[in-house]
């Protein structure tokens, strides 16, 4: 009995080291990475000079209107200054004839 049990162990232990396994996948192939596109090299006829690229880019509309906020924020800065020292002057000369009239009052108050 004894044999025929170990016998049977075995047996299943060959089956099963003969089942077919999955195989296992190659990963070379996977780690190979696809491009849709294809490098272009400086001096290929395809490539744009940095000069001919930066052209491009300022003449992009997405650009030109950055450009436009731009002056727009630094016109609206200017017309802030402009008040702010208009402001000033106004104060200043407030507090100009505001000094001479206590000099004059304290002048009449002393003769």
């Amino acid at each position: 009995m004894k044999n025929v049990v170990f016998a049977g162990l075995i047996l299943s232990s060959f089956a099963l080291a003969c089942s077919k396994r999955e195989p296992v996948a190659d990963t070379a192939q996977e780690l190979k990475l696809k491009y849709d596109t294809t490098a272009i090299d400086s001096f290929s006829p395809g490539a744009i000079s940095v000069d001919v690229a930066r052209q491009i880019r300022m003449s992009s509309q997405k650009y030109q209107d950055s450009l436009k906020e731009v002056l727009k924020l630094q016109q609206e800065e200017k017309r802030i200054t402009l008040e702010l020292e208009k402001e000033n002057k106004k104060k200043e000369a407030a507090e100009k004839k505001l000094k001479e009239a206590e000099n004059k009052s304290t002048e009449t108050k002393t003769e």
